[in-house]
């Protein structure tokens, strides 16, 4: 039996560290088949030697986490322990000290995941990125973030964020109302983050100033977008027509981010989808690049990174 003493600054650290009913610690237990005992101050901790390495290293990340003003919670514990499965523990701080923008509440936002580290950083060095991988990445939250970023900045004027509007399933013209009123709730994942970030107030405020356009993607066409920072979502839905119109609509002083998810493609059977060909196409042009996400950079409930999971073995048979 090897065992290994870990120093803990203070209670209250070693209160967040073990997270209510000592669930933080329990999982790392878990995965590494250790037990740790809590000493006056030190973590102790048993069982094999390779695997007690292991968890004392998802631990000193913990703490590296708490140390930065990080809150630790299911997500970020079972993060680190596969950052130090893979192999890659020392990357985890590179993580903590990006703030994105703060919410109306006081939440500051962070990339949670090194896929979304990368994303962010791809976002702030290159014209055009392309964003693809599955749901609960952070994809568009992100973008939106990065977006309200430069328009707080006044690196640009404008935020303009679009969707194709394609059924998922469902068809627009059995809804009520008039064309934007069909498809708002396309928009509505859109509209949420940007509440989030500026308010509803402000949000209104900005909207009918201008400088905040959510539109279906049919309305881009024919239009020159200067000084703005552009997001299309949900693009694995759109056709290569679309798209090329769509990416051609760039202006000076302009971003654009698009994302998508490539596993969801709703578009009519036979249809290619304008996110794959682009992606292909405009691999190697400078000034464009393309971050893929995997369900490791999942930050929604541990399940959806198990359902991902499943879908892709059933694919693989």
């Amino acid at each position: 039996m090897y065992e290994q003493i870990i120093n803990v600054d203070s209670t209250d650290q070693a209160v967040s560290l073990f997270g209510s009913f000592d669930e933080n610690i329990r999982l790392i237990e878990k995965e590494f088949s250790v037990d740790i005992l809590n000493r006056g101050g030190a973590l102790k901790v048993c069982g094999d030697e390779e695997q007690v390495s292991k968890a004392v290293k998802a631990i000193e990340g913990l703490i590296m986490l708490l140390n930065k003003g990080e809150a630790l919670n299911e997500q970020n514990v079972r993060y680190c322990i596969s950052l130090v499965n893979d192999g890659n523990c020392d990357k985890l701080s590179s993580i903590a000290s990006d703030c994105i923008c703060i919410t109306t509440s006081g939440k500051p936002i962070k990339p949670k995941t090194l896929g979304q580290k990368k994303y962010i950083d791809k976002i702030s060095n290159n014209t055009i990125v392309f964003g693809v991988g599955p749901a609960g990445t952070g994809k568009t939250y992100l973008a939106v973030a990065m977006a309200v970023k430069a328009f707080r900045a006044k690196e640009v004027n404008r935020i303009i964020l679009t969707r194709p509007a394609v059924e998922a399933g469902e068809k627009l013209g059995f809804l009520p109302g008039d064309l934007q009123q069909k498809v708002d709730p396309y928009l509505r994942p859109l509209y949420d983050a940007l509440f989030d970030m500026l308010g509803a107030d402000n949000f209104q405020k900005y909207q009918e100033k201008g400088s905040i356009e959510v539109a279906p993607l049919a309305y881009m066409r024919g239009r020159t977008l200067d000084d703005s920072f552009i997001i299309l979502d949900e693009a694995q839905n759109t056709t290569p027509e679309q798209m090329k119109m769509f990416l051609t609509r760039l202006g000076f002083n302009s971003k654009i981010v698009v994302t998508g998810d490539v596993t969801q493609i709703d578009l009519p059977d036979g249809k290619k989808s304008g996110l794959k060909e682009a992606v292909k196409i405009l691999k190697g042009v400078e000034d464009i690049e393309t971050v893929r996400f995997s369900e490791k950079d999942v930050v929604r409930h541990r399940l959806v990174q198990d359902i991902i999971k499943a879908y892709e073995r059933n694919e693989k048979k």
